[in-house]
């Protein structure tokens, strides 16, 4: 139960912050320049050497084909994410780190490793099949794995579950598959150029098909393994060095051995491609994407079951965690917010979401004994946040709420009644005293502070704290 008063004191210093007389490469702002300059050197070499094997011509038409894809990803990633939505930082480096430095990686050591097998056997077919089949997943997935590693270990408060590790490794994936494809796709127009191929029956309209049409899930799919290793280990106690050290690694073997697989699916005959992609690939992306939906759906339900604590000693209105686990209820209560008083009032409810989300899941595992040390100064700087806001957000999720709670069904008496009936309606978040036609058999939603009667927290509530 929360024990802290429903005013919350401002913290005298912030916890974990840089000491007094930090060392030059500690501060913030020579990381960030180390991290830049590390993803621009690597997208200027990356991008010079793609140009050099498409050509400029090749390069620009592999770009604007192979950029096709990455919003439809970045958005379901996205999408996947608005629970406890992280920012926007991350997913920045994720996918600049995807399509920079390890493609940049990746195109080194597997140019370099093919090379060098096809010297020392003396066979450069057999080199081609095993650089690709065993070498590129390799390299590949351990390049992209780096990303959510960097994430996992610098950003540990954003890194919290499941669903963060599928989020920065698919944005990462995605960043790879961009640079990826410019490459193919160009390396293919440039081949229809020599050969004079055009149209349907085109190397680019082929490589096009199966790159961007069929498959442009393959790369996330891999490397989601690998985020859905470290958001178990995530979830992990803080003495359990162990698991934390070999789910990400078996998340990692995963990912290697699904990529080398449908890599080498072109080798198992003249149908193996396609008897791989209907078999293995498409069950497997439903099998996750199913794993990854109901993940989602846990932490709605962790929201609704972590934050009435709050709600008792008054931090919150009791209409709140209900409304905070709907994603209905949340986008009603932003609507409305932008509807009364503008873009800012709906930022504002959205952060009071997320910061009352990982309230939520900071509890929850505070239950389960892996808070961390920091729990309760991390406890206070989020209710912080939440009160700072709570003059906008408190009165449009009390409306969402109202508008998202299930009818209440009253049954009409024997006897003629004129006029409203007046009485106790309980819905789920409270009793409020309100007038309900027994035709339309629910309570007549009051009016708020955004024009209203009520007050700044909607409805009366016997079982609401007033601060």
């Amino acid at each position: 139960m929360a024990t802290s008063p429903p005013y919350p004191t401002r913290p005298s210093a912030p916890p974990g912050g840089r000491p007094r007389h930090a060392h030059w490469w500690q501060k913030r702002w020579v990381r960030y320049g180390a991290l830049i300059t590390l993803l621009a050197l690597s997208g200027l070499v990356i991008l010079a050497l793609v140009r050099r094997q498409t050509g400029t011509e090749g390069f620009l038409v592999g770009l604007g084909l192979a950029v096709l894809p990455v919003p439809l990803l970045i958005a379901a990633f996205r999408w996947l994410d608005r629970v406890e939505p992280g920012p926007w930082r991350n997913l920045l480096f994720a996918f600049a780190w995807g399509a920079c430095a390890a493609a940049l990686i990746a195109i080194v050591a597997n140019s370099f490793a093919t090379r060098w097998i096809a010297t020392s056997t003396a066979d450069p077919s057999g080199a081609d099949t095993l650089g690709a089949t065993v070498i590129a997943p390799i390299v590949e997935e351990s390049a992209k794995a780096a990303a959510v590693l960097l994430v996992f270990l610098f950003r540990r408060r954003d890194f919290t579950g499941i669903v963060d590790g599928v989020v920065i490794a698919g944005v990462t994936a995605t960043g790879f598959a961009f640079t990826e494809n410019i490459l193919y796709l160009g390396t293919a127009f440039g081949t229809d150029q020599m050969t004079g191929g055009q149209g349907i029956a085109s190397v680019t309209a082929a490589t096009f098909f199966v790159r961007v049409i069929m498959s442009p899930f393959a790369h996330p799919l891999f490397t989601v393994l690998t985020g859905i290793g470290f958001g178990v280990a995530a979830l992990s106690g803080e003495r359990q060095h162990l698991r934390r050290i070999l789910l990400p690694l078996a998340g990692l073997l995963l990912a290697m051995g699904m990529h080398a697989f449908w890599n080498g699916s072109s080798t198992f005959g003249e149908y193996g491609f396609f008897a791989v992609y209907g078999a293995f690939m498409v069950p497997a992306f439903g099998l996750l994407t199913w794993l990854v939906v109901s993940t989602r759906q846990r932490e709605l339900r962790t929201v609704r079951a972590e934050l009435p604590a709050y709600a008792a000693a008054g931090w919150l209105t009791p209409a709140e965690p209900y409304a905070l686990g709907s994603m209905r209820a949340r986008r009603l209560a932003r609507e409305y917010a932008r509807r009364h008083l503008g873009k800012q009032a709906a930022r504002t409810v959205a952060q009071y979401e997320a910061y009352a989300t990982s309230l939520a899941f900071l509890r929850h595992r505070g239950n389960r004994g892996r808070g961390g040390a920091d729990f309760v100064v991390r406890e206070r700087q989020l209710l912080h946040e939440l009160w700072r806001r709570r003059e906008t957000a408190q009165p449009a999720l009390d409306h969402a709420a109202r508008m998202t709670a299930p009818p209440v069904r009253v049954a009409a008496p024997p006897w003629p009644v004129r006029g409203p009936v007046y009485g106790p309606v309980y819905g789920v978040y409270g009793a409020p005293p309100h007038p309900v036609h027994p035709a339309q058999g629910q309570y007549a939603p009051p009016r708020g502070p955004y024009g209203g009667s009520h007050g700044s927290y909607g409805p009366y509530n016997p079982y609401r704290t007033q601060p």
